[in-house]
């Protein structure tokens, strides 16, 4: 008798896993964290630019959605609740921070990679020694600029720019309207631009 293939399990929603977890079913949220634990860090670390804070922050961040997972609705999707506990962590750390802040060269942001200006310019003259050095400086002023930024400005640049969420998903994480985050972009960007005319001189 023929052996029949079995057939692939169905993938588990979301909602499934978090009514799991609320039951206390520890696998089922250890689910949830391996499928968000990426873009959580990516937003994560580009708000701190320092993968130590990074993933004592994600450490941190996990914690208070297991232990708060209970009282979650479902009113917002898990995604955007938990990248909404993230985000609030994140920003009062950064603001705690403050000035006392130094900017590594080992964590130079890598999101820069997905900006289009930037692959424009990058995209000729590989392997000239100077040009190199010349977009490494580039990148780092970038990094020093995101760093300038207030908390709330970076947070929504890091989002749009670089993650590539749309307005309606960075509203819904910040809980304020769409308008407010086109404003805070138009502030953000414009702030970029005038702290690296300089060097683009």
């Amino acid at each position: 008798m023929e052996k029949t293939a079995a057939a692939p399990a169905a993938e588990v929603t979301d909602e499934e896993l978090v009514a799991r977890a609320q039951t206390g079913d520890a696998a089922a949220f250890d689910q949830l964290v391996v499928k968000y634990s990426p873009r959580l860090y990516g937003l994560i670390y580009n708000m701190t630019s320092n993968h130590e804070d990074t993933n004592d922050l994600m450490q941190d961040v996990f914690s208070k959605a297991y232990r708060s997972i209970g009282g979650f609705k479902g009113r917002a999707s898990f995604y955007t609740w938990l990248h909404q506990i993230g985000l609030n962590m994140t920003i009062n750390f950064v603001k705690k921070r403050g000035r006392r802040y130094h900017l590594s060269l080992d964590d130079v942001d890598s999101g820069i990679q997905n900006d289009k200006e930037f692959l424009e310019v990058t995209s000729t003259g590989a392997g000239d020694p100077v040009r190199e050095t010349n977009l490494n400086e580039l990148q780092r002023r970038i990094n020093e600029a995101m760093q300038k930024l207030s908390a709330d400005h970076r947070a929504v640049v890091t989002m749009f720019d670089v993650q590539g969420m749309p307005h309606a998903e960075i509203a819904a994480i910040l809980g304020v309207s769409e308008g407010t985050v086109r404003s805070r972009l138009f502030y953000a960007h414009r702030q970029l631009q005038n702290y690296l005319e300089e060097f683009r001189r």
